[in-house]
C-alpha cells in the first residue's frame, strides 16, 4: 500500500484557462475553495517538493502541470462548468491568481496526522486541518490587503472579501487515510478508526463554517479496492475476495463504511450548521459506475495502465526510469490515453475525470440532487 500513497502524491505547476460564462439561469459564483488530496491537487504538493515530469500533463495542457494526470481533474472541470479560472495552488506563488479562489489540496494529504514523512511513503505534512489553517490565514490576510490596497493595480490578483460567503467550498479527502489504515492495522482493523477520521473531517467543516463559508460541495471516497495498481499487484487472489467487477471486496467494504459515516455526520451538520447549504457526492458510485461499464463507454478494461509498470514485486512509476524483471524501462504513457480510466494506476485519466465531472456536475450523484450551478446564496439564504 506505500505504493498507493506515494502514487496519490504527485503534482506540478500552476495554470489557467479563459473562464466561460456561467450557463444561462443559473447564478454567479464568483470563487472555488478546495481542499483534499492528489485527486484535487493542481500543484500544491509539486510547489513544495519535488514536482514529476513529462509525460504527466501530455493530453490537454501538453505539459507537467502539477496533477497526477495526463491532463485535467475533476476540480478543473467543475471550474469549467462555473465558469472560473483552473485554481491556482495556495502553496505555488508563481503567477498564482485568486480572484476565483485557490487550492489547498496537496498530493498524499490526509484527514488525520500521521506519523510518516513524504520521503518515506509520500505522505503530506499538509492534512486537512492544515488547509484549513492555511485557508484561515489566506482568507485574513487578503481580506487585509484588498482594503489597504489604494490602488485597484494593487488587488489584481486577490478575492473580494464579499466572495467569501458566495464562494463554494469543496472537499475531496479520505482515500489515503483508508490506504494508511490497510497497511499498518489491517483491512479489517481498519474500521475502528473511520469515526475518528470522519469526525476530524466535521471538524474542519464546522471551521470553516466559522470563517464564513456557506456552500459545501464534499465528495465520499471512491472505490480503493478497484485501484489499477492493487489489481496489479493482485494476481492470484483467494477465491471469493474479488466482486463482480474485480475489485477487492475488503478494501471498497471499508470505504463504504467510510462513505456511509460520513454521509450520516453531513446530514447532522445540516441542522447544526442552518446558514449551510451542505451537498453529499457520492463519488464512489460514479466511478463505480464508470469502472462497471467501462467497455460500453469506449473505454479499455477498467484495470488498464497508461503510464507506470507495476507487478507484484516491482514497480516503475509513471515517468520515471526503472527495471522490470531484470530489464531497464522508462514508464512513459501509453498510445492513446483518452481510452484508459486510469492514468498512473491510482489516479483517473483526463477522459475518465470528464466523465465523471460531467455526472456529478449535474447533481446525478448528489444528496440533495442538486446542480453545482445552482449551489449559491439564494439556496443558502431559505435554509
Amino acid at each position: 500500500m506505500a505504493a498507493i500513497i506515494f502514487l496519490l502524491s504527485m503534482a506540478v505547476g500552476v495554470v489557467t484557462s479563459q473562464p466561460s460564462p456561467p450557463p444561462s439561469g443559473n447564478c454567479h459564483i464568483p470563487a472555488i475553495y478546495n481542499f483534499g488530496d492528489s485527486n484535487s491537487d493542481t500543484g500544491g504538493i509539486a510547489a513544495a517538493f519535488y514536482p514529476p515530469g513529462p509525460p504527466c500533463g501530455e493530453t490537454f495542457f501538453k505539459r507537467p502541470v502539477g496533477r497526477a494526470s495526463d491532463g485535467r481533474l475533476i476540480i478543473d472541470f467543475i471550474a469549467e462548468k462555473l465558469g472560473l479560472l483552473y485554481l491556482s495552488a495556495y502553496l505555488d506563488s508563481i503567477k498564482a491568481n485568486y480572484t476565483h479562489g485557490a487550492n489547498f489540496a496537496t498530493g498524499g494529504a490526509t484527514i488525520k496526522r500521521v506519523n510518516e514523512s513524504w520521503f518515506a511513503n509520500g505522505v503530506s505534512p499538509f492534512s486537512l486541518d492544515v488547509q484549513v489553517e492555511h485557508f484561515n490565514q489566506f482568507k485574513d490576510k487578503t481580506t487585509y490587503l484588498y482594503n489597504q490596497a489604494k490602488e485597484e493595480s494593487q488587488r489584481s490578483n486577490l478575492p473580494k472579501p464579499d466572495d467569501f460567503v458566495k464562494a463554494i467550498y469543496t472537499i475531496d479527502i479520505g482515500q489515503n487515510d483508508i490506504a494508511y489504515a490497510f497497511r499498518t492495522l489491517g483491512v479489517e482493523a481498519s474500521r475502528v478508526v473511520i469515526p475518528d477520521l470522519v469526525n476530524q473531517f466535521v471538524s474542519c467543516v464546522q471551521q470553516l463554517y466559522g470563517k464564513g463559508a456557506r456552500a459545501f460541495w464534499i465528495h465520499n471516497t471512491g472505490p480503493i479496492g478497484c485501484l489499477p495498481v492493487i489489481y496489479a499487484k493482485n494476481l492470484d487472489p483467494p477465491p471469493g475476495s474479488l466482486d463482480e467487477v474485480g475489485c477487492a471486496k475488503d478494501q471498497n467494504a471499508i470505504a463504504i463504511e467510510f462513505n456511509k459515516q460520513l454521509r450520516a455526520k453531513v446530514i447532522q451538520l445540516r441542522s447544526d450548521l442552518p446558514k449551510a447549504i451542505l451537498i453529499y457526492v457520492d463519488m464512489y458510485s460514479a466511478k463505480y459506475e464508470l469502472i462497471s461499464n467501462a467497455k460500453d463507454l469506449g473505454f479499455k478494461q477498467w484495470f488498464t495502465i497508461c503510464c507506470g509498470y507495476h507487478d507484484v514485486d516491482e514497480d516503475v512509476y509513471c515517468g520515471n526510469r526503472g527495471k522490470i524483471n531484470g530489464s531497464e524501462v522508462f514508464a512513459d504513457s501509453c498510445k492513446d490515453p483518452t481510452k484508459v480510466i486510469s492514468w498512473d494506476g491510482v489516479h483517473y485519466s483526463d477522459a475518465a475525470n470528464n466523465w465523471i465531472a460531467t455526472k456529478i456536475t449535474k447533481g446525478l450523484f448528489s444528496d440533495p440532487s442538486l446542480s453545482i450551478t445552482e449551489l449559491c446564496p439564494k439556496h443558502v439564504s431559505i435554509m
